[in-house]
């Protein structure tokens, strides 16, 4: 069977607000947020793949099956400045063998990870 080739062009996350969670997502990773239409909008972080949002009408109902771990050198520096965007931790930083991270959600309840290796 042959291998099937294909590109990662974009994730989408479903949400209530697209313009909101761009604005957001682009005050974290970098990159303008774009305005489609009221039930699109994304954000293009420098070296990364573009990062949209679809209206949906159905509210968040359980935890992510799929997340962001966002690489940081200061875990608890990227979640003070998470938190002045709007993001809310989800318990205190772990810290293991493989370095430090810290649980989040952004604005609309959506889990990402901030990562500190522990090699630096």
């Amino acid at each position: 069977m042959a291998v099937l080739r294909a590109r990662l062009g974009q994730l989408v996350v479903d949400c209530a607000d697209p313009a909101r969670l761009a604005r957001f997502w682009s005050s974290v990773l970098g990159g303008r947020p774009v305005v489609r239409d009221p039930a699109w909008a994304y954000v293009d972080p420098p070296g990364a793949p573009r990062l949209a949002f679809q209206r949906v009408p159905e509210e968040k109902a359980v935890k992510n099956r799929l997340h962001l771990d966002l690489a940081v050198e200061d875990v608890r520096r990227a979640r003070a400045a998470a938190v002045r965007r709007g993001a809310v931790p989800v318990g205190g930083p772990v810290t293991d063998a493989q370095g430090t991270f810290q649980v989040m959600r952004d604005p609309e309840g959506n889990e990402f990870c901030f990562a500190e290796s522990a090699d630096g």
